[in-house]
């Protein structure tokens, strides 16, 4: 029962908690793991927790620099209690970066700009929220349900804690990860050294004048961050996302390209024949991709519907329950129960939506002004479906984790309910879609934060935890994290986007203007370079000559955003912003727009969306959940084909591991049967539980023990074995290194310079390109498996 539980620390025993450096270390790890998940989730489509990493690598720092803050400031020693909050502001970095990533963006790919300003703000009010929202439930799901809800991600963490004296091995693995990966990307990046391409791609073209497998291609984007996502994701997954990679890629595209290429097919603006593998997959696969996404999110939402009700059931319940006693609330609780008070609860609340409404009116998104009426109207939208999908995210992630909470489904019913009521008030100019997307982003970020904030309570129950400081620091991480991941994300736009000249220009008509064709104004930059194949770039220094457009819904061009040339009237150049681009697809983002746009405009190309609706509906009859499936038919096969690569690392030291406790098995019972027939004391002593009139224990056939009475199961990867810790690390290698590759590019871009580079001859115009692209990858993969079966010494720092 919950009410026998006794913590790790019990609450008579007061340690340091919420330190100042545990805030400082908490703070920096808030802002690394934040700009980490920003860009491995615009990147591969998906997040993974950070909370354990975080964990493990705090264990160790603080335990390496406890001589010298004792020395220096006669400090205490570091506590497992603030160890556990540095891993609650830090894990707030991974949280508010997933629900930013799977919602703002839309404004991008609805035609506005990305600003650092309302990331922060936006971020920071649903953060906040989720935080608010969960503290009255955290007696009934945390304490009162302690046996029933386990909070996998929460439970684990804890391990990791109390197991800390063991942190020195453990923090090793992760910072061996981190260096190897990090070596590797230096070298591997394009805006880097490029000493290697950054991935092999080939393109089928068999059968002469048949062209059977045209249009199609085979690439991956061979970095250590997909790598260690694969790993920690598991065969079973990164199998499923493939096969949603090969049908879009090796089925749907070369079917597009055998049955059209001599057709423009809408949404496309050109002849199949013309397009490349990638214009294919923009152009017809992302569209399917959005509808397979969207339905199977949905599916994913009604199939928790249970829950859903469940959760809400409960918490009714829970509130009657309290208020019918009508007992006074003790003065002052015990430490382990007292949270903040209800009043910072209702006032915080209460003071956020003011200042959103104050902020949507003040200052809206460039271009999308709205009245105060609609503004209110969003804050009162943010309050039911934040406190709804806060309330649901908070109980299902403790029955199937995290990783597994269909958020997602959440903010597309979220954002699908707010467009019909726009679309029935006649709010449908892009304004209201700016609005749109704010309120998902917003509900989004609070009901992603809920589900980690839950996993963390969780953590500081099992431990011992004083809970107002948790809620404290969580509210601190949100703060911090917010700033990294604004950066990241326009740091990211800029510095993967690309300005190509078109293989022809495009009259300008004023047809195009009613067509979803938007005139932005003058062009912002005087300077850019175009993409070139050549040596010598290509320098544009007259952009304020250049009009900006930007496409939607267009049966005249391709969604994106042009430069038109004033002096010609014709459209020249197209500009590929970061976000969106092949290598950050942020597929969540993309989804969220074409939600937004289809109910608003009632411009969708609904054929290749239903077809992704019928792609879902045929896999969940096969009995595969369809969300996974349906996230890999969206992603380049570049980004599922290297993730399945580290899923096979694991599936291999799985094998493998179990192959070693096979034959310590054998060799265990080999043993136990000789003392059994030779020495029964000592074999008593070896197992003092062993029962022989136990017919479990032994067989009555022939007398002998059976042998799971006598040998140790056989156990496969943990969340914290060698494997996983340096898969972390090689997420955050990439992450960090890739980041520097593009601050990098945005240096260059910035000042005209270039950093020194590999000659070409070494990367992609060597004729061994691919193989050697293959064979560096290969490496990577192969120190992944080794140390992956390399046991921690778990004497290490004790």
């Amino acid at each position: 029962m919950a009410n026998s539980f006794q913590p790790f620390v019990p609450a008579s025993d007061t340690r340091p908690e919420f330190t100042w450096r545990a805030l400082l270390l908490g703070g920096i790890f808030a802002i690394l793991f934040g700009a980490v998940t920003v860009y491995v989730g615009l990147r591969a489509g998906l997040t993974v927790a950070a909370s354990i990493p975080i964990s493990v690598l705090s264990i160790s720092i603080l335990r390496a620099f406890d001589p010298l803050l004792r020395r220096l400031f006669g400090l205490p020693a570091a506590s497992i209690l603030e160890n556990n909050i540095v891993q609650t502001i830090g894990n707030a970095g991974q949280s508010i970066a997933s629900g930013v990533i799977f919602t703002l963006p839309a404004l991008i790919f609805l035609g506005f700009d990305l600003e650092s300003t309302r990331i922060f703000a936006l971020a920071l009010f649903g953060g906040w929220l989720g935080v608010l929202f969960m503290i009255p439930l955290r007696r009934q799901l945390i304490v009162e349900e302690h046996d029933t809800l386990i909070y996998p991600e929460g439970t684990a963490c804890a391990d990791v804690l109390m197991a800390g004296e063991r942190g020195g091995s453990f923090a090793s693995r992760v910072f061996l990860g981190l260096g190897l990966g990090g070596l590797y990307t230096l070298f591997q990046n394009d805006n880097l050294f490029s000493l290697w391409p950054s991935g092999p791609n080939y393109e089928p073209d068999f059968g002469g004048s048949q062209h059977i497998l045209k249009g199609s291609a085979i690439r991956a984007d061979c970095t250590p961050e997909y790598l260690g996502v694969g790993y920690i994701i598991g065969i079973r997954v990164a199998a499923i996302m493939l096969a949603g990679g090969v049908f879009s890629w090796l089925v749907m595209m070369p079917a597009i390209y055998f049955f059209g290429h001599s057709l423009t097919i809408y949404p496309g603006t050109s002849p199949i024949a013309e397009m490349s593998p990638s214009v294919l997959w923009k152009t017809y696969v992302r569209p399917m991709g959005a509808g397979a996404v969207a339905a199977a999110g949905l599916i994913t939402l009604l199939r928790t519907a249970p829950t859903i009700v469940s959760a809400l059931a409960e918490g009714v319940r829970s509130i009657r329950a309290s208020n019918a006693t009508g007992k006074p609330a003790p003065t002052q609780p015990i430490r382990t129960a007292h949270d903040l008070p209800m009043s910072v609860v209702i006032g915080g609340s209460v003071l956020l939506i003011v200042l959103l409404v104050a902020f949507l009116t003040l200052h809206p998104v460039p271009g999308a002004q709205v009245g105060l009426f609609a503004n209110i109207a969003a804050a009162l939208l943010v309050v039911v479906f934040g406190f709804l999908f806060v309330t649901v995210s908070a109980r299902i992630v403790g029955i199937v984790g995290s990783s597994a909470s269909p958020v997602s489904g959440m903010t597309i019913a979220t954002l699908m309910a707010t467009c019909a009521i726009f679309l029935v008030r006649g709010w449908t100019a892009p304004a209201f879609g700016a609005l749109a997307i704010t309120i998902g982003g917003i509900v989004c970020i609070a009901a992603s934060n809920a589900g980690d904030t839950s996993q963390d309570l969780k953590t500081g129950y099992l431990i011992g935890a004083t809970p107002w400081k948790q809620q404290a620091a969580l509210m601190a991480g949100v703060i911090i994290c917010t700033f990294s991941i604004g950066a990241t994300l326009n740091a990211m736009n800029n510095g993967l986007e690309s300005f190509s000249r078109l293989a022809a220009p495009i009259p300008m008509t004023s047809a195009m203007y009613t067509d979803g064709v938007q005139n932005k104004g003058p062009f912002s930059r005087d300077h850019f370079q175009l993409t070139s194949k050549a040596a010598a770039k290509e320098t544009v220094s007259n952009g304020h000559s250049y009009t900006l457009l930007n496409a939607i819904g267009s049966a005249t061009l391709p969604d994106g955003k042009y430069l038109l040339n004033t002096a010609t009237n014709q459209i020249e150049i197209q500009w590929t912003q970061g976000i969106g681009s092949e290598k950050a697809a942020a597929p969540q983002g993309k989804l969220m727009a074409t939600v937004i746009n289809g109910i608003l405009t009632r411009k969708l190309p609904w054929g290749l969306v239903l077809l992704g609706v019928a792609l879902v509906i045929v896999v969940e009859l096969l009995g595969v959940r369809s969300l996974t499936f349906a996230v890999g038919a969206y992603l380049s096969i570049a980004t599922t084909l290297a993730i399945f690569v580290g899923g096979v690392m694991r599936w291999m030291v799985d094998r493998a591991m179990l192959h070693h406790h096979a034959k310590n098995a054998a060799a265990a019972y080999a043993s136990s049967l000789n003392l059994w027939q030779t020495d029964r004391e000592s074999f008593y002593l070896r197992h003092p539980g062993f029962d022989e009139t136990n017919p479990d224990h032994l067989d009555p056939a022939n007398g002998l023990p059976v042998p799971t009475a006598v040998t140790p199961s056989l156990d496969q990867e943990s969340e914290i074995s060698p494997g996983s810790l340096y898969a972390s690390g090689l997420i955050a290698a990439g992450g960090i290194v890739g980041l520097l590759g593009v601050c990098v590019k945005l240096y260059e871009a910035a000042t005209e310079k270039s950093i020194p580079r590999f000659p070409a001859s070494f990367s992609e115009h060597s004729p061994l390109h691919d193989w050697t692209s293959m064979l560096m990858y290969a490496a990577l993969a192969f120190s992944l498996y080794y140390f992956a079966r390399k046991p921690l010494d778990l004497t290490e720092g004790k």
